[in-house]
């Protein structure tokens, strides 16, 4: 299907109701992916969230939770070492 539509000021776009009426997902305070896949098109998707692995980050937060330093070393450059391992 197409339709016209216009850009309005600070990139405001209405999508037509013919559109609205095919693709059930983009409805009001939707969350959207716009990309631009070729020069001359603006895709929009309905937004994928990631998913998350609540059972690895639960067990990352216990961790981290039990950690108990000796009040000798720099927690802050523990962090920045530890991130800079997993990269």
């Amino acid at each position: 299907m197409r339709t016209i539509s216009i850009v309005r000021d600070r990139g405001q776009l209405t999508i037509p109701d013919s559109i609205r009426s095919i693709a059930t997902w983009a409805t009001p305070s939707s969350v959207v992916s716009i990309s631009i896949e070729k020069p001359h098109e603006i895709v929009i998707r309905p937004h994928q969230p990631q998913k998350i692995d609540w059972d690895k980050l639960w067990e990352q937060i216990r961790k981290v939770r039990a950690f108990k330093g000796n009040g000798k070393g720099n927690l802050s450059a523990f962090i920045v070492k530890d991130r800079e391992t997993r990269r």
